[in-house]
Order: structure tokens, then C-alpha cells, then sequence
């Protein structure tokens, strides 16, 4: 550091302590602002914190083949219950905006069954897409709940 570079970073820190002693001063001490926690979280990734940490929460039982935070989609692989071998299941969570509504959410899920020593596509039944769907719904609406209290 050079004598003449001193006294500018001074200078520099001198302004920048002010600066953080005027926001202090303008918000109080002890307090910290509010956050409409109600909309949506602020976060870096691009859907609803609370819908994606629940949607992961929600698939954990299954591998996890992708996810996209900013793009707000969850892939697992396939998963095989152990106590029903002949069938597997694979999903496919997208979360749709940054808002906690109930239209935000969406689950496509694929299942197969073992005939014959090979895995053939079976019918998934819409109540089982919209009971994961629910239960996604259901933790993220008690996520923000604890956070707003918390």
C-alpha cells in the first residue's frame, strides 16, 4: 500500500461506517425491518422457497435424478418400494411462480410395472398426482406458517 492509497481507503471506511450508522440510526437499534413473508420469500432461486423446499421434502423418499431451483422443476429416478418389487414409480414436480397458490404446483408421475422380466408402463391414478400435489401444498403452507411465527 503506497502513502498516498492510505489516506483514501480511510476515507473510504470513514464513509462507509457512516453510512451504516445512518441506516441504523433511521431503523432503530434493536429493530429489525418486517418481511412480508405472505407473498412470496426473497430468495435467489426463481419459484417459492416454501413450495420448493416442501416439493423436495415431498419426493425424498426417491432418488433425485434433477433439480433446477431457478427453473423450478424436481426429477427423481425410478423408485421401487421395497415391499411391492414389481412396481416402480418416477416423478416430475414443477413448481409455476413465486407465489404460494395452490395453481403453483404440479406433479406428472410415471409408473411401471415387471411382466415378464421387463418393465411396462401402467396408468397412474389422477388421485395419487393430486394427493402428492396436496401434501406439497399442505408442507409448504405449514413452512411458512412456522416462519412468520418463528
Amino acid at each position: 500500500m503506497t502513502a498516498t492509497s492510505r489516506p483514501i481507503r480511510t476515507a473510504r471506511f470513514a464513509i462507509a461506517a457512516a453510512a451504516l450508522g445512518a441506516l441504523a440510526a433511521c431503523t432503530g437499534a434493536n429493530e429489525r425491518p418486517k418481511a412480508d413473508l405472505a407473498a412470496s420469500q426473497v430468495t435467489t432461486i426463481g419459484v417459492n422457497a416454501y413450495l420448493w423446499r416442501a416439493a423436495l421434502e415431498t419426493v425424498s423418499f426417491a432418488p433425485l435424478l434433477q433439480s433446477d431451483s431457478n427453473g423450478g422443476v424436481i426429477v427423481t429416478d425410478w423408485y421401487t418400494n421395497p415391499r411391492d418389487p414389481n412396481e416402480r414409480v418416477k416423478m416430475t414436480v414443477s413448481i409455476l411462480d413465486r407465489d404460494l397458490r395452490a395453481d403453483a404446483v404440479r406433479v406428472a408421475a410415471s409408473r411401471e410395472v415387471a411382466q415378464g422380466g421387463l418393465w411396462v408402463a401402467a396408468p397412474v391414478q389422477a388421485a395419487t398426482v393430486q394427493r402428492l400435489e396436496d401434501i406439497i401444498l399442505t408442507k409448504a403452507r405449514e413452512l411458512r406458517r412456522q416462519a412468520i411465527a418463528g
